[in-house]
């Protein structure tokens, strides 16, 4: 083969990693890249804002594992694609960011668009390089991948200047290393079941950690074997079905709900594939009282309220067999969660029948789950819907709805479903926003129209931003700069050429979702939502009296 340029040569190296999809916006510093993706069997997704591009890059990492990767030019290219990256990283999501940057031969100098990227990406990626020596492109783009799949998974940005990318170089990729487990100590395995065995009240609280390592069997055969309740993180939805007679359901609503009893009487927490970003062990264990047994692939973070007796460190499902070997548990009944597993339940079959419009959240959301299949994928926006969709909506499977809460950042619903389309098209996908992150990327429909990822985009609509009305009220009684007005949604989905949809009953709601499903384009349903219940909800938080 003759040779190359720089820029061919790192799309080789893409090819070698497997990257199936690069998504990005094209641009004139990373010309020679888009040149060298056009002769490759690497499908580039032209995206209308690089923020899309590195959601999107998030998601497809999120559901596979292996890095998505996002491509911006110079500048304020490079300043868009950021949210992305930071989400990503804080998440725990593999990513690979490539932008292309000025010439070195005038980065002395002011110049026009440029920034020092290296020292902007700095605090939201694991690692970022810029390439200046042709040659070292297979070196760096096998390391970027490596550190971005590796635990803790996250982000990593490499820089291209232009003149850098046409030079003429010599080399091809290196090889892919597979990933080895590594295993814990006898000693942590023996410690920690020495402790579980002697706990009366123990509780597991699983995380997003548990969902990368592919440990989520793994966690509920433990679970039903040492007969102990799991609770699990909003990102760790899916770790156990949600009709376990152990599961619990979801943590981390940061106000007292029928789980913080379970906090308030366990003896022992079984942190598994939990990272403090997902909830501040603060909140569950304040004065740092509770002991806890750390189960993960990394060391435990440090945190005052989160100091475990015993850390197991390696490969979690692996962990799991070896401490339900050792461990000595008789099944104890526990009529306490039995009596807390029914409060949850009774609650959420509460809105079963409610006919009131506009829709109740928790309506809303058991209408959803009705209509979804155990294996289709939810991706929930950040807004007052996302701690509604955390609480009431629960899943069967692992990585079945997606919510960012460690970087928390609104926007990424629609990038993340036609990311979660292309990774299973065979699948139903739903995108929950609300009206206010529904406008902060919803050109991206075009782009799913474009691509022929057809998923349903579900709104919740209450004219402003609730999420931020709902703590303003809670904290001061009044609320201030949050109301906006919309666009009327369903000519905004027609004039793009997708299926609208406005829901005028509550009886409305399961009709048009399966109505909407079953298009072949992307469609977008305009839904009015009660937020009374915001504060309600807070209301009854304040009045729960734990009873176990």
């Amino acid at each position: 083969m003759g040779t190359m340029n720089t820029a061919e040569l790192l799309v080789r190296c893409l090819e070698n990693e497997g990257v199936e999809y690069v998504f990005g916006l094209p641009g004139e510093e990373n010309l020679h890249v888009l040149q060298a993706l056009a002769n490759s069997p690497i499908r580039f997704i032209t995206t209308r804002h690089e923020q899309g591009a590195a959601f999107m890059a998030d998601v497809y990492g999120r559901l596979t594992g292996k890095a998505g990767v996002c491509l911006s030019t110079l500048g304020p290219g490079a300043t868009n694609l950021m949210t992305g990256v930071a989400d990503a990283n804080l998440d725990g999501a593999p990513l690979v960011a490539i932008t292309g940057q000025v010439g070195t031969d005038r980065m002395h100098i002011e110049s026009h668009q440029y920034l020092d990227l290296v020292s902007m990406f700095d605090p939201v990626t694991k690692w970022n390089k810029q390439i200046v020596r042709p040659s070292n492109t297979p070196e760096i783009i096998r390391k970027g991948f490596k550190l971005a799949q590796q635990e803790k998974p996250g982000a990593v940005h490499i820089d291209l200047p232009e003149n850098i990318a046409a030079m003429a170089v010599e080399g091809q990729p290196l090889e892919t290393d597979g990933r080895e487990p590594i295993y814990a100590s006898f000693r942590s395995l023996t410690k920690a079941s020495e402790a579980i065995s002697k706990a009366k009240n123990p509780l597991i609280l699983a995380g997003n950690g548990t969902i990368r390592a592919e440990a989520s069997e793994a966690l509920t055969e433990f679970a039903t074997r040492m007969s102990i309740p799991v609770v699990n993180t909003f990102m760790g939805k899916g770790t156990i079905p949600y009709t376990h007679p152990l599961a619990l359901w979801t943590l981390g609503l940061q106000q007292r709900d029928h789980i913080t009893c379970a906090f308030e009487q366990t003896d022992l927490v079984i942190a598994v594939g939990y990272d403090l970003v997902e909830y501040s062990p603060k909140k569950w264990n304040p004065g740092g009282s509770i002991p806890i047994v750390h189960v993960g692939t990394q060391p435990a973070e440090i945190d005052s309220s989160y100091i475990p007796a015993v850390e197991v460190v390696g490969d979690i499902a692996d962990s799991l067999l070896e401490i339900t070997k050792r461990a000595d548990r008789e099944r104890r009944p526990t009529p306490a969660i039995a009596d807390l597993r029914a409060n949850i339940r009774e609650e959420y079959e509460h809105y079963a029948n409610d006919a009131e419009f506009p829709i109740k959240p928790q309506k809303l959301i058991y209408d959803l789950r009705q209509v979804m299949g155990p294996e289709d994928i939810v991706i929930s926006d950040v807004g007052a819907h996302k701690m509604w969709m955390a609480r009431h909506y629960h899943c069967d499977r692992p990585n079945t709805c997606l919510i960012s809460n460690g970087f928390a950042a609104m926007g990424i619903a629609i990038p993340g479903a036609l990311a979660a389309k292309l990774v299973y098209p065979e699948r139903r996908v739903v995108a929950v926003t609300g009206d206010g992150g529904f406008m902060m990327n919803c050109q991206e429909l075009e782009t799913a129209l474009r691509e022929k990822t057809p998923f349903v985009t579900l709104i919740f609509n209450d004219n402003g931003y609730g999420l931020i009305e709902w703590k303003q009220l809670a904290q001061f009684g009044e609320s201030h700069f949050i109301e906006f007005t919309n666009p009327d949604f369903v000519k905004f989905a027609e004039s793009m050429g997708l299926k609208g949809y406005r829901v005028e009953s509550t009886a409305d709601l399961i009709p048009t979702l399966k109505t909407a499903l079953e298009q072949d384009v992307p469609a977008v349903i305009d839904c009015p939502v009660d937020y009374r219940e915001n504060l309600r909800f807070s209301q009854r938080a304040g009045d729960l009296n734990c009873k176990i």
